[in-house]
């Protein structure tokens, strides 16, 4: 079981240089344009926050869970938006309000999954089986 974590941790920290690697270098690349900057440094900020909110959910109590919860709605939902506007502003008008559409979608799909949806209790064995 210890050698599994280490693995984990061992894949986490190559892929927490690979996105640092690159992010750095579409920094480098981007210097003379501050908002592609801007843009690469609040997307790197961004994923690093979602990456430990997810591991701070999944190691929380369960009562400390929803703040982690709409942490993670929230800076996946900025991603996200992040991301659909920057596909947007080089389609055409139409095209570009589907892209929102997704957007506004895929944002209210996960609001309703995270904080509205709940399970519904597993059936009781006994009353199925009649």
């Amino acid at each position: 079981m210890d050698h599994r974590r280490d693995e984990k941790d061992w894949l986490s920290a190559l892929g927490f240089a690979f996105l640092t690697y690159n992010s750095a270098t579409a920094v480098y690349r981007s210097i003379n344009e501050p908002s592609a900057v801007a843009f690469v440094v609040i997307a790197y900020l961004d994923l690093v926050l979602l990456f430990w909110c997810l591991r701070r959910f999944e190691t929380s109590s369960e009562s400390n869970r929803g703040k982690y919860k709409a942490a993670v709605w929230s800076l996946a939902t900025l991603l996200t938006a992040m991301f659909s506007h920057k596909v947007a502003a080089i389609m055409p008008w139409p095209v570009a309000l589907i892209v929102y559409g997704m957007t506004v979608v895929t944002a209210g799909g996960g609001f309703w999954a995270f904080f509205v949806y709940r399970e519904p209790p597993p059936a009781d064995s006994k009353t199925s089986s009649n």
